[in-house]
């Protein structure tokens, strides 16, 4: 029974853990639209149609897998959006990197092009890859405290 509680604990950390990564992440693209804009742009990698309807859901998707986790609802589901989202960043600041692109990800705001040697690939792969450690732990192992999910069954 103690381990139960244990890694309950620890899954409520890694829960709320990764609420605060996407609400860090969402809450400034959200209130700075057109630099969110520029930051998406930057990667080069979308038409601009694709470019304005990414940085315009993107804030929203964040701020959503925030709330849901905060309140423990789907946790499961969420964690799995939530690697997926992760993965599609790691691809991108990756393609990004291997094409020679100088850019800030913007992923907690700000973001676009940069200086060459201002970039910070190595550090925001590594960064996202601790924050899907925090998704696959919530994938395989969804309880946790104080989550809606219990209380619903």
């Amino acid at each position: 029974m103690r381990r139960d509680r244990l890694l309950d604990v620890v899954g409520t950390l890694a829960r709320l853990g990764l609420a605060a990564v996407w609400l860090a992440s969402g809450v400034p693209k959200a209130l700075d639209p057109d630099q969110t804009y520029v930051a998406v742009r930057a990667y080069d990698v979308l038409p601009p149609l694709g470019v304005e309807l990414v940085a315009a859901m993107l804030p929203w998707v964040e701020i959503a897998l925030a709330v849901l986790l905060l309140l423990g609802l789907g946790t499961r589901a969420v964690a799995v959006a939530s690697a997926l989202l992760l993965l599609a960043f790691v691809a991108g600041v990756t393609q990004a990197w291997v094409r020679g692109l100088s850019i800030d990800c913007g992923c907690f705001g700000g973001g676009g092009r940069v200086e060459p040697g201002q970039t910070a690939y190595v550090a925001e792969l590594a960064r996202d890859t601790g924050f899907l450690l925090l998704a696959a732990w919530l994938v395989v192992r969804p309880r946790t405290l104080l989550a809606a999910d219990t209380r619903i069954g």
